[in-house]
C-alpha cells in the first residue's frame, strides 16, 4: 500500500506539481506561476503526497473565525478514482482550524463529492465578481 500523507506544511508543497495540476483544470489553466505563489502564501494549503510526490492540492482561504472558501482542490489525473479526493476533503473539513467554520466553494462537476461532507447547493444566494487583469 502506498504511503499517503496529507499535510498543511507549506514547506512540502511542490510548485511544479501544483502548476501542472492547475494547468489541466477547467478553472485555472494557464494561471501564472507568480499568482500561484501569492495564492499559496495567503491561504491555508493542503498537500496530498504519495511516497513523497505531491499528487493532490487544495487551498482554504479563511478569516479564521467564521468561514473559509475552499478552492483549487485537485488530484493528479494519474491517481483519480482511488478515493484520494475524498480523503483530501475529509482532512480539510475535519481540520482543527476549519471544522467549526462555515465552508463555501464553487464546482461545476463534483457536487456529489462535497455533498457527502455536508456542503449544500445554494445557487439562489451565491454571487461572484471575477478578477480582472492578467
Amino acid at each position: 500500500m502506498p504511503d499517503i500523507v496529507i499535510s498543511t506544511d507549506k514547506g512540502l508543497l511542490q510548485l511544479g506539481a501544483i502548476k501542472r495540476m492547475l494547468d489541466v483544470s477547467y478553472w485555472a489553466a494557464g494561471r501564472d506561476e507568480e499568482i500561484i505563489r501569492v495564492s499559496i502564501a495567503n491561504s491555508m494549503c493542503f498537500g496530498l503526497y504519495r511516497n513523497g510526490e505531491q499528487i493532490g492540492f487544495a487551498r482554504a482561504v479563511t478569516d479564521g473565525a467564521t468561514m473559509y472558501y475552499l478552492c483549487d482542490l485537485l488530484i493528479d489525473e494519474r491517481f483519480r478514482g482511488e478515493g484520494l479526493g475524498k480523503r483530501l476533503v475529509e482532512a480539510i473539513v475535519g481540520h482543527e482550524e476549519l471544522r467549526n467554520l462555515s465552508g463555501y466553494l464553487r464546482t461545476a462537476d463534483a457536487h456529489g463529492l462535497y455533498e457527502a461532507y455536508g456542503f449544500e447547493r445554494d445557487a439562489d444566494r451565491f454571487m461572484a465578481r471575477k478578477r480582472t487583469g492578467g
